[in-house]
């Protein structure tokens, strides 16, 4: 028989495994797509990779130019390559109507047009300096000019040729001069792996699906972040579906104590009780489950349409189906639910008949020992991870471990509720009088583990829709906080529709490039050594040969002045760097820094990402990420970023903010992308909780029709019974909010504490208090349409009258 507590636990699992099957199906689908200008490329080789503790995504150390030639010439020579080509590529931007056109930011030898299979439709290849060709729908004609950003400013170039494609050719000559080294060498045709790794020598051989790894590091960046939300969803959505289920079906059992007891009575055994409940909650599991992985399934095509609207996900993104997120979603209905009813289940028949009975009305004992240390041990759990943030320098680490803190939390405070329960109703309730409040105080008190059972999914709403919104928050406000430290000055130059500042307008700002030193890429900076801000012990990296090393870096290398390093710059010539300095950590702009014509040197592609503007009207140089109290680079420099008007600053992809617009706006596309999954995670997770709110009201509001036809024998108007239903809705809505707020805001101290380690700032904790108030706001609009009507549609129907004639 389909009655109301199975309906219940048929929702609860419904939705929960929707939820599964959507993430596991995105997560699935999140993986790398050939970029469209490897299109004919059959085999790629790339070139070393190397490892960095500062991004998930190093670009693999490149070879230099000499020897990605002497390579390719012996990879054309295996049998069935028709073509080997060296792919050089390097920042170009053309202007169209005076603005950098933010769909091209790169550019490429005109041999790399054959690893694409790009055509020319018009004109002819690129053969001399200043010739390029341009995507058609650029409007500039064959024989036109159009100017052009490298990284040391604007030139006018002369339009060769167009291609239909959204890429830009140069010369090959011209690319081998603008670009650093290679990190890519395309095969054409059929070659035979077999050889191709055995010239290799130790380099990437990428084919078929693996060659999406040569996706732009922008995109892997991007797909990273992705993929770290995403598994966070998928975390979320298995943790709210599991705990959903497990309450949903611990009260429905609770409930179903009268007809357990019942059984007892007429003989059966707590084996047979259990394996009774098992099998309904088996049975509304397979159902449940397969129509909810059917929905996740239908909805993930959405969703991943959202993602790349959203500028989440390349365009090339596509959700697939996938048959572990199928069987997971499956599989996970009929789990749950089993592993949801068994503790209850255990608990119900380990009772004897009359006992049962007696259970039904009034609860002597909400708290166990066993219930006691699962929850002592869960929230200590949570601490110990809260605390665990704070040894980790790793971001990513930090977020796991505060997201393994909140649940932790979470599931300390929802087994620990019952023993709080009677004392947030004798406060909460305080200052309530009157028979009603009477009733609510005392129904609570008499069910305080039903209570704790019908508040969890509040409690769980409103506990990850604060954790999720204010660790964004707070993270957000840290690191904004942490780049407006980094600057001095007022105002700042930053790019425009651009990834970074040319030479033209700022050409005394840093130069952030990398170094690559064995397996290991180190982050460093050409600065002018010159500069009045840096010690006079820096002035000897005018020298070419010469770095200085901050203290921190210095350490960890194992280096002091006059001793070697061994490094590659990132054209693939190789170097040994004389360390001249070594500098205090609060005043070096970087970890490892060279002269600012050295990097210019060895990395013609490189761009300052933002610029101090002085008093004096000068672009100064600063690091947006620049240790705390770090001080600014050279303040020399004549190109007067101040004085630039707004069409010339435009078409030099700059403008002038101030320093608190900079601070909001550095990294505003990761920050806007964080934000968007920060949405996602509360939809999955909150709407999950919310969903369960009403659901569960709806449950305990049906069982509990006896209680309110007793109060209208009692001489209760209808009134006043409803009033008693919605105060005992908004109770255990408040009992939720205050026992989720408390794990979320512990939760948020762990974050909070690994973030101050981290930046090495005073970060405050941030409460979504917006937040908050529409979790509690909309927990309690359910609760109250899940109780109240059903209540009110009952007490229509009843007649105290015909009851007691």
């Amino acid at each position: 028989m389909l009655t109301r507590d199975r309906v219940g636990a048929f929702v609860a699992v419904f939705f929960g495994t929707a939820a599964v099957a959507l993430t596991m199906t995105l997560l699935g689908s999140a993986h790398p797509r050939v970029p469209d200008r490897y299109a004919a490329v059959t085999v790629a080789v790339q070139s070393h990779r190397v490892t960095t503790p500062a991004a998930p995504f190093p670009e693999p150390r490149p070879w230099s130019s000499a020897e990605a030639i002497a390579l390719a010439a012996r990879l054309a020579a295996v049998p069935g390559v028709t073509a080997a080509v060296p792919d050089r590529r390097f920042y170009a931007q053309p202007l169209i109507d005076d603005r950098p056109s933010p769909a091209i930011q790169e550019g490429h030898g005109w041999a790399s047009s054959t690893l694409a299979a790009d055509t020319l439709v018009e004109g002819r290849s690129p053969v001399a300096d200043r010739e390029v060709v341009v995507p058609r729908g650029s409007g500039i004609p064959v024989g036109g000019s159009i100017t052009i950003l490298t990284a040391t400013g604007p030139s006018a170039w002369r339009v060769a040729g167009l291609i239909e494609a959204g890429r830009l050719y140069v010369s090959d000559t011209t690319a081998a001069r603008l670009a650093p080294g290679v990190r890519v060498i395309g095969l054409t045709g059929g070659p035979h792996l077999a050889q191709v790794n055995a010239l290799a020598g130790g380099a990437t051989v990428l084919a078929g699906s693996a060659l999406g790894e040569l996706e732009p590091r922008s995109d892997a960046r991007t797909r990273w972040i992705g993929l770290q939300v995403i598994t966070a969803m998928t975390a979320l959505s298995a943790f709210a579906c599991a705990f959903v289920i497990a309450s949903t079906f611990a009260l429905t059992v609770h409930q179903r104590r009268r007809e357990i007891g019942l059984l007892r009575a007429t003989g059966a055994t707590p084996a047979q009780v259990r394996g009774s409940v098992v099998r309904e909650a088996a049975m509304v599991g397979i159902v449940a489950g397969s129509a909810g992985t059917l929905l996740g399934l239908a909805l993930s095509p959405l969703t991943g349409k959202v993602l790349v609207d959203a500028g989440f996900e390349p365009p090339s993104f596509a959700v697939g189906f996938h048959f572990p997120a199928i069987l997971a979603g499956v599989a996970a209905g009929p789990l749950l639910a089993v592993a949801g009813s068994l503790m209850a289940a255990r608990r119900a028949a380990r009772v004897g008949p009359l006992e049962a009975l007696r259970q039904a009305q009034v609860e002597p004992r909400p708290m166990t020992r066993l219930r006691w240390i699962v929850g002592l041990l869960c929230t200590s759990g949570g601490v110990v991870a809260g605390l665990a943030t704070t040894t980790t320098n790793d971001f990513s680490d930090l977020a796991t471990f505060a997201l393994l803190g909140a649940m932790l939390l979470v599931v300390g405070a929802t087994v620990l509720a019952p023993a709080a329960v009677p004392l947030l109703v004798r406060v909460l309730l305080r200052p309530a009088r009157g028979p009603i409040a009477t009733v609510m105080r005392e129904s609570a008190l008499a069910g305080a583990r039903r209570t704790a059972s019908t508040a969890a999914p509040v409690l769980l709403t409103v506990a990850f829709a604060v954790f999720i919104a204010g660790n964004v928050q707070t993270s957000a406000d840290a690191y904004a906080s942490r780049r407006a430290d980094a600057m001095r000055s007022g105002t700042v130059l930053i790019p425009d529709g651009t990834p970074g500042l040319t030479d033209a307008a700022a050409p005394s700002a840093p130069l952030p490039t990398d170094l690559y030193v064995d397996d290991t890429v180190l982050p460093a900076a050409g600065v002018d050594p010159s500069a009045a801000s840096l010690p006079a012990s820096a002035r000897a990296l005018a020298e070419p040969d010469a770095v200085a090393l901050s203290q921190s870096r210095a350490a960890q290398s194992r280096l002091g002045i006059g001793d070697t390093l061994t490094a590659a710059f990132p054209d693939g010539r190789p170097a040994r760097l004389r360390v001249v300095a070594v500098l205090p950590d609060d005043q070096a702009p970087a970890e490892v820094m060279l002269s600012r014509a050295t990097v210019r040197e060895h990395d013609p592609s490189a761009l300052a990402t933002a610029a101090a503007v002085t008093e004096a009207g000068e672009a100064s140089s600063a690091q947006p990420d620049a240790p705390p109290g770090a001080v600014p680079g050279p303040a020399s420099g004549d190109d007067g970023a101040r004085r630039l008007g707004g069409g010339a600053a435009a078409m030099l992809g700059a403008r002038v903010v101030d320093v608190g617009t900079y601070a909001r706006q550095a990294d505003a596309d990761e920050d806007r992308l964080v934000w968007i999954f920060t949405l996602l995670l509360i939809g999955v997770s909150v709407g999950y909780g919310a969903l369960a709110v009403a659901n569960t009201l709806f449950m305990s509001t049906a069982r509990r029709a006896p209680d309110y036809r007793l109060l209208r024998l009692a001489g209760a108007t209808p009134r006043q019974v409803l009033l008693a239903v919605a105060g005992e809705s908004a109770l255990v809505v408040a009992i939720g909010a205050v026992l989720g707020g408390a794990a979320a805001v512990l939760a948020l101290w762990g974050g909070v504490s690994g973030l101050r380690e981290q930046t090495g700032m005073a970060v405050p904790l941030t409460v979504p208090w917006p937040t908050v108030a529409v979790a509690v706001g909309v927990c309690l609009a359910l609760a109250l349409t899940a109780s109240v009507l059903p209540a009110r549609a009952r007490l229509t129907r009843f007649n105290p009258a015909q009851e007691l004639s």
